[in-house]
């Protein structure tokens, strides 16, 4: 091992800002990582198939391009975004 790279989402390469919150993109290793953070807003989160669903703490979830997300209650929601984070909530 040659020496360890340390990134921080805070000083992310690139942050991206939508109507209730933010998408930080951190390049390390040469993969592309995104963390969204929400603020409380509408109620659920829909499917691929149409249907609403609700995610807990701790779930892991693969969901469609295209999705609207939404935090039900008034805590903020972070996702992490390990595959396709540089193509996500670009304008």
């Amino acid at each position: 091992m040659t020496g360890i790279e340390i990134r921080r989402f805070e000083q992310a390469d690139e942050t991206r800002t939508f109507e209730h919150g933010s998408f930080e993109l951190v390049t390390i290793g040469g993969v592309t990582i995104g963390r969204a953070s929400y603020e409380p807003g509408r109620a659920a989160v829909k499917m691929a198939d149409g249907t609403e669903g609700m995610l807990t703490p701790g779930d892991l979830f693969e969901i469609a391009p295209g999705h609207d997300s939404w935090v039900v209650g008034d805590q903020p929601y972070v996702s992490l975004h390990l595959l396709g984070a540089s193509g996500y909530a670009r304008h």
